[in-house]
């Protein structure tokens, strides 16, 4: 018969945290990319106008371009926003609260940058 003293702890590895933190990274060369695509388009365009801008965002690639950054800025908001409400908010019910607002205004918000960009 065995017996167990003391009680049972969650022993986290010394990677904990590392898929977070490479999430952030790659979300954050993805954005840079998408910046600089978007400079050189600007750059390479013609008079600034709607006509531009709409003619930028016309190709279907980069229309598959700005979803995956919309996705990728959401992303990384999140996990951002998570970990700050995770730090410094001890109420575990707050907690939640700010998580579930977060969540859902930053899925209203990809949301809202779809509908726009499948507009033009």
């Amino acid at each position: 018969m065995s017996v167990n003293y003391g009680s049972k702890r969650t022993v986290v590895g010394a990677h904990y945290g590392t898929r977070d933190f490479l999430a952030q990274r790659s979300t954050a060369v993805l954005m840079a990319l998408f910046t600089v695509v978007l400079l050189v388009r600007f750059l390479m365009g013609g008079p600034v106008g709607y006509e531009m801008w709409a003619g930028i965002f016309a190709p279907q690639w980069m229309k598959f371009l700005t979803l995956a950054l919309f996705v990728a800025l959401g992303w990384h908001a999140w996990i951002g926003v998570r970990d700050i409400w995770m730090d410094y908010v001890k109420p575990v019910g707050l907690r939640l609260t700010l998580q579930v607002v977060t969540i859902v205004w930053l899925v209203g918000c990809i949301g809202w940058g779809i509908q726009v960009l499948w507009r033009l």
